[in-house]
């Protein structure tokens, strides 16, 4: 009995943030910029498996697609299931079409909790959420559990590989963020000193 509840409360073996991407490079489902659907982005994935299981990076083996969770109130389901041998914990993957939004956010944070429930094992560290969504919202990411959360990710997918130009700005708009968390943090220092 002591040793299960030990390892439900067990520190992740590594930080989750090590082995999540942002943004995901997808372009080997050949989706293009064709309008698609959910199931196909899905499909695309489980057609180039092996493919995609280098994307995220090392650990990662797949486990299910669309995986059903049983309650009292309906079955869930959850896109795609993974088991991340390094971190010893399973990775919830839910795919959106669009921006990111706080439902999506919500979404996944119930998934978590009844994955906790109801699949965890009492060996495994907790379970962390994945939403891939084609674009990023900072607001939804800023003022949601996101912001905190050492379970629950977001990041973005691409379907194609960006230009020269969009990649440059994309690093001009990181640099940026990053100089304002660098004076933020030296002005909260200044009025602590």
């Amino acid at each position: 009995m002591e040793a299960d509840a030990r390892a439900k409360t067990a520190p992740l073996a590594e930080d989750p943030r090590d082995y999540l991407r942002d943004p995901y490079i997808l372009d080997f489902l050949n989706l293009d910029s064709r309008p698609y659907r959910e199931s196909d982005l899905e499909q695309g994935i489980i057609s180039n498996l092996r493919r995609f299981l280098l994307e995220p990076g090392k650990g990662f083996a797949f486990v299910e697609r669309q995986q059903r969770i049983r309650t009292e109130d309906g079955d869930y389901y959850i896109d795609l299931v993974f088991y991340n041998y390094v971190l010893k914990c399973f990775v919830l993957v839910d795919l959106k079409m669009d921006k990111l939004t706080h439902q999506d956010v919500g979404q996944m944070d119930m998934y978590v909790r009844l994955y906790e429930e109801h699949k965890r094992g009492a060996d495994d560290n907790p379970t962390i959420g994945l939403i891939l969504c084609s674009e990023h919202n900072h607001t939804v990411a800023q003022y949601s559990v996101l912001k905190d959360s050492q379970q629950l990710f977001a990041s973005k997918y691409l379907t194609i590989l960006p230009s020269e130009e969009e990649l440059q700005r994309e690093l001009e708009r990181e640099r940026a963020l990053v100089q304002r968390k660098i004076e933020e943090a030296m002005r909260e220092y200044r009025v602590g000193a």
